[in-house]
């Protein structure tokens, strides 16, 4: 699983100008976690988000010159999901399918 994340990185920096490739650790629970993660953080030319719901990692190969990882994880914390750098707001949370709810419910 490593080796299949470290060989998309490695795609994704060809097409990336000024790459830098990072991870974080970002919450989610299923294969619509998966796409609404990868799509919010992705931007074309820019940057490229994969995510392993398993490892509950993502890595984030980026240009450089032209954004960084925080900003990168404020556009995945706006889709629902908290990073280790940004928390998704609650009433964006709140609004997600109920199989991509992560937080534990405290009462």
């Amino acid at each position: 699983m490593v080796t299949g994340l470290l060989l998309s990185a490695a795609a994704m920096q060809a097409q990336i100008k000024n790459a830098k490739t990072t991870t974080a650790s970002v919450k989610g629970n299923c294969k619509m976690c998966q796409r609404k993660i990868e799509k919010a953080g992705s931007i074309k030319d820019v940057a490229m988000v994969t995510w392993d719901q398993k490892s509950q990692q993502a890595t984030l190969v980026y240009d450089a010159n032209a954004t960084t990882q925080d900003e990168i994880l404020k556009r995945i914390a706006t889709a629902g999901y908290d990073s280790d750098h940004s928390i998704a707001p609650e009433n964006v949370y709140k609004k997600l399918p109920s199989c991509c709810k992560y937080r534990e419910e405290s009462k």
